[in-house]
């Protein structure tokens, strides 16, 4: 067996004296492990670092073996992942989030969403609003997918401001109003048609709705913790963000839809 594709670290671990065991998010294979003999080798250690894109060669006698990598570096962008919280936190809660799906499953709009999230990890504000699309894109994947587009009592696509902690579907500002102490709140730059950016109420108000349903549908059924690299690239997105903010620096958001 033999196949070659793109690929994202995710993480090694030590394997013999000088190997490595791989973790590799592929485009067309999923999340995929593999060895890679001498990986711990002052060449290799470079490029096996988590965010590096590669080009990887596995080949196993069968499909069902760990089997062995072969490997290319394409973007080795780990060393500019290493220079903010913010991104040291993120390569790792993704790689947390990736592992909650089966192994060798093909998600290839996951790969294609990791790798642009990667590029912007420095910027607390898009790499924010991508984490939290990332997360609700797994959410899907997983069978558990949130309705956003429309209100689930009205059918109304205008003027969403909640979404039910019950059903995962958004809620219109005037159907929810009587229960909004009982809502998760439904940030601006996550409704249907808006050009709005995220600031620091927004992007929090989002962590907290992902984070409901992933501990409502994953983390508790499976007996699972989050951990503790979504909690960091939050609170460091969140404080870059307040930073930005409070300096001017941090454009104020503007609804052009």
């Amino acid at each position: 067996m033999q196949w070659t594709d793109e690929a994202i670290l995710l993480g090694v671990r030590r394997h013999g004296e000088t190997s490595v065991i791989a973790e590799m998010m592929t485009r067309s294979r999923g999340r995929h492990l593999g060895m890679v003999r001498s990986g711990r080798s002052r060449t290799m250690q470079p490029v096996l670092q988590p965010g590096n894109r590669l080009e990887v060669t596995w080949r196993a006698r069968l499909d069902e073996h760990l089997g062995e990598y072969r490997i290319e570096p394409l973007v080795l962008r780990a060393g500019r992942l290493m220079e903010s919280a913010t991104a040291v936190y993120g390569v790792q809660a993704l790689g947390s989030l990736l592992r909650l799906l089966p192994e060798r499953d093909p998600h290839p709009h996951l790969f294609e969403a990791l790798d642009v999230i990667l590029d912007h990890l420095e910027d607390p504000a898009t790499a924010g609003e991508l984490f939290i699309r990332f997360e609700l894109a797994l959410l899907n994947d997983l069978g558990f997918g949130l309705d956003l587009e429309q209100c689930a009592a009205t059918g109304a696509r205008n003027d969403l401001a909640y979404v039910s902690p019950k059903s995962g579907r958004a809620v219109s500002r005037e159907a929810g109003q009587p229960w909004a102490d009982k809502m998760l709140v439904l940030p601006d730059f996550l409704t249907p048609g808006t050009n709005r950016a995220a600031d620091p109420e927004s992007l929090a108000a989002a962590f907290r709705l992902t984070s409901y349903f992933l501990d409502r549908h994953v983390y508790v059924p499976r007996g699972l913790e989050p951990g503790a690299a979504r909690e960091g690239f939050c609170q460091a997105a969140l404080k870059t963000l307040r930073s930005l903010e409070a300096t001017g620096e941090l454009a104020a958001p503007k609804n052009t839809a």
